[in-house]
């Protein structure tokens, strides 16, 4: 299923904008070396039903592919820039949800 897109769904609550900025100048290049797409993000997402409400960030964005996704997150170069997110956020989960197979 490698022709399959996967797309990344993250929680985050920024608790030091200065490293944080520094990631997100770093964070798109990153996301574009591996064929990934941003969608979104919204800092007052609406939760409908669940026990545990979202605070804070969800950011979502996707690749063409689950190895991409993961040769993204695996990338040496990723890893660095993300000590920069580590710095400045408090992070709840980021999640990588397969997508559909065309029909």
């Amino acid at each position: 299923m490698s022709d399959v897109p996967v797309y990344m769904v993250v929680n985050l609550t920024i608790t030091d904008a200065g490293p944080y900025r520094e990631y997100e100048k770093g964070f798109f290049g990153m996301l574009k070396k591996y064929g990934g797409t941003f969608l979104t993000f919204d800092d007052s997402a609406e939760t409908f039903e669940g026990d545990a409400p979202r605070e804070g960030r969800m950011i979502m964005f996707s690749f063409p592919s689950e190895q991409a996704a993961k040769d993204w997150y695996a990338d040496a170069d990723y890893q660095a820039l993300s000590e920069k997110r580590r710095a400045g956020t408090k992070l709840e989960f980021l999640t990588m949800v397969k997508g559909m197979p065309a029909r």
